[in-house]
This record gives C-alpha cells, sequence and structure tokens, in this order.
C-alpha cells in the first residue's frame, strides 16, 4: 500500500489544535536515544518550559508519556489508596471520568455535581468535606471541554486546604490558553495534555506535584497499582538519576520542547490577551449569525465555546458539510448536549483572527443552504468591530 498524506483541515474542534509549522519540523529531527546526553538537556530544557507555563516552581514537573486522560490517571493512582475518600466535581464528561478512574483506584468517591454547562459552587464542595471526615483529594476541572466552562479554582482550594485535601485540577484545555498558576492558587496536584492550547500533537501529558503532595505521595502504605504510571519511578528517570524506566517518546518531547518555546516567545499574559480577543469576536459573530452561546461570559472558556444549535439545524449535516466543503472541523456534543451544541475549539496555533473569519463566514454559507437568516459578511463585521475597539 502507498501512504498519502493527508490533506490539511482547519482543526476547531475540541481537540486536536492545529500545530504550528516549527512543532512539525521538531518531529522530525533525528531520533536519538532516550539515555543520550543530548537528548537528556533537551529533558532538562523541556521540564523548565513546563514550569513556566503552569507558573511553578514545583520540581515534580514531567511529561507522562500518554494524552491528557494519562495525565488524569497519573495524578490519581500515585495519590489515591484502597480506601481513600476522593471528593470529585462532577459537571461534564471530565469531571465524570474523573470520578470513574478514582473509584478504580478503590476510592471511596463523593460526587459534587453541577448542571452540566454550569460550574461546580463552592459551597457544595465545603458541605461535602464537612459531611465527610478525612478526605484525601479534591478533583476539579478547570476547563470542562464538554460544556466550555471556565471553573473558579481559588475558593475550591481554599475550603480543601481548610479540610487538609489535596487539590488535584484537570488543566487539558487550559493550560497555555488562559491562567494556571499553580503556586498562587495553592493547586496541589495538576495535568493537562499538549493538544488543546499547547498546540502540539496529542501524546504528552505535563503533570506537577507541589511538596505538600509529594509528601502524601511518599507516606503511602500501598504500591501504585499502575506501574507504567508509577511516579517513584517516572522521576528517577526525569530527575537526575536518569534511571531507565520506558522508552520516552522522543520525538514527541522534541515536538513538546518546540511549542513550549513558541510559548516562552509568545509571553504568557500576551497569549492570554490573545485567545480572550478571539474568543470575543468569535461570540459577536456567532451571535450576529443569530446562534446562541451555552455558557454566559462570567464562565465561558475562551478556548472552547459551545454554541447552541438553531431549532431544525441538523447537528452532524452541518459539520459533515463544513469539514467536506471548507476543510474546517468543529467537534458535536457529548451527554445532554449531544445534537444540541456544537463545541469550537479557538486554541493555541488556532487561535487567529483569520480562522475566526474564515469560520463565520463557512458557516454562515452552510446554514444559509439550509434556510436560516443569516450573513457571512454581517458576522465578519460584528468580528472585526471586537478587533478594531482592541486596537
Amino acid at each position: 500500500m502507498q501512504l498519502k498524506e493527508p490533506q490539511e483541515v482547519l482543526l476547531m474542534g475540541p481537540g486536536p489544535s492545529p500545530v504550528h509549522p516549527e512543532v512539525l519540523h521538531a518531529m522530525s529531527w533525528n531520533t536519538l536515544g532516550h539515555l543520550d546526553p543530548d537528548f537528556m538537556e533537551i529533558m532538562n530544557q523541556t521540564t523548565d518550559l513546563i514550569r513556566y507555563v503552569f507558573e511553578t516552581e514545583n520540581q515534580v514537573t514531567l511529561p507522562i508519556s500518554g494524552t491528557g486522560s494519562a495525565g488524569m490517571e497519573a495524578a490519581l493512582v500515585n495519590m489515591l489508596e484502597p480506601g481513600d475518600k476522593a471528593i470529585i466535581c462532577v459537571n461534564g464528561v471530565f469531571g465524570t471520568r474523573m470520578a470513574d478512574v478514582a473509584s478504580r483506584c478503590g476510592a471511596e468517591v463523593i460526587e459534587v455535581k453541577a448542571q452540566w454547562g454550569s460550574p461546580i459552587e463552592y459551597e457544595d464542595v465545603k458541605k461535602a468535606l464537612q459531611a465527610n471526615d478525612n478526605v484525601k483529594i479534591v478533583g476539579i476541572v478547570h476547563a470542562e471541554t464538554s460544556t466550555g466552562v471556565m471553573q473558579s479554582l481559588e475558593p475550591i482550594v481554599e475550603v480543601a486546604h481548610q479540610y487538609d485535601a489535596l487539590v488535584i485540577a484537570d488543566t487539558v484545555t487550559s493550560l497555555g490558553g488562559l491562567p494556571v498558576k499553580v503556586d498562587q492558587r495553592g493547586l496541589d496536584v495538576v495535568y493537562s495534555g499538549t493538544q488543546k492550547c499547547i498546540s502540539c500533537p496529542p501524546g504528552l501529558a505535563p503533570l506537577t506535584l507541589n511538596e505538600r503532595a509529594l509528601a502524601a505521595f511518599k507516606a503511602r502504605k500501598n504500591a501504585v497499582q499502575s506501574w507504567y504510571l508509577d511516579l517513584s519511578m517516572l522521576t528517577r528517570y526525569w530527575g537526575e538519576e536518569r534511571f531507565y524506566h520506558h522508552t520516552a517518546p522522543v520525538n514527541m518531547i522534541y515536538a513538546l520542547f518546540a511549542a513550549l518555546t513558541l510559548i516562552k516567545e509568545e509571553g504568557l499574559q500576551a497569549r492570554f490577551d490573545r485567545h480572550l480577543l478571539n474568543s470575543k469576536a468569535l461570540v459577536k459573530g456567532f451571535e450576529s449569525l443569530g446562534l446562541e452561546m451555552l455558557t454566559p461570559e462570567t464562565y465561558r472558556l475562551p478556548s472552547l465555546h459551545a454554541v447552541k444549535i438553531p431549532e431544525g439545524v441538523n447537528d452532524t449535516d452541518v459539520r459533515g458539510r463544513l469539514r467536506k466543503e471548507h476543510n474546517i472541523e468543529i467537534g458535536g456534543g457529548l451527554g445532554p448536549f449531544k445534537g444540541n451544541v456544537w463545541r469550537v475549539g479557538l486554541m493555541g496555533h488556532g487561535s487567529q483572527q483569520a480562522n475566526v473569519e474564515r469560520l463565520l463566514n463557512s458557516l454562515a454559507e452552510v446554514l444559509q443552504s439550509l434556510g436560516h437568516n443569516c450573513s457571512g459578511k454581517e458576522a465578519i463585521a460584528a468580528a472585526e468591530q471586537v478587533y478594531k475597539a482592541d486596537s
């Protein structure tokens, strides 16, 4: 069989996101051995860059070999033992997944729920902590990819620490696109993924633990249930010892190094501002098309937008035509929102004015052909007003 290179598609779904050409080029660098001294220098620089984007000084900071879900599993299997109590906040797919993984660790899972499309309430977490003694961890999703909800973390951290619980935060769709501030917020364990706002191909999961979490890990009574994700061995490879654990995905680490270098060159605040500006412009364009956002601005993610599908419009027809006729990918809804919302990503390298306007124009064309009264020119003009106001 002859290999055929896939055509370029504008990725504006919930992930993966568009990858910068320099990152793709880095993946083609010559493969080195995972214990080669030149590769170890790249490892050192990569972990420093992960600390930069997490905004942390944590010594235990490394990329897990696997996607964001591997980061979730690594965080939970290392911190939980059978019989531990875990409060997991559930307001979407990824909170639900966190609860599932925690239960597989043998933990007693207490779910604090909010309606999908709404943030978790601080008071509900406080009530759960008051009602349950010796809770070990509180798990919370910072950026819920299934709904576009941005979660306020500070009050959750404050109340969790009052009850001596560790906070594990999922930042898969926020890291590199909005502030995570691990140290400032006091987050104990944080994981992410490379394929969202970092704009690196999927395959690695940045993870960081503070000293408080590390002390809890070292006090474990049982071996970590996962050999592959056991931090007692992974830190020996990623630390000064460089003790062999598994063969690292060398070229993926090149890619992460390149992607994080681009983030540092841009600067975190400039990157956050860019994501927010493009998000505001996209929303104004959607509103001009007669579309309604699922989440209000007060807790709306700038990296992932949940858009209500107009009545009488078929979800898969629109997404299929965007992909076939315009080479644009957007995502469908999950869970109760399946068939009811589109999920539109503006992440990392993909968060650009040109992409905002291309999507608005293409979506308008598809909707017009289905009888929806809208104008691509007017939607682009509405978006451009946001950019003009910012200039």
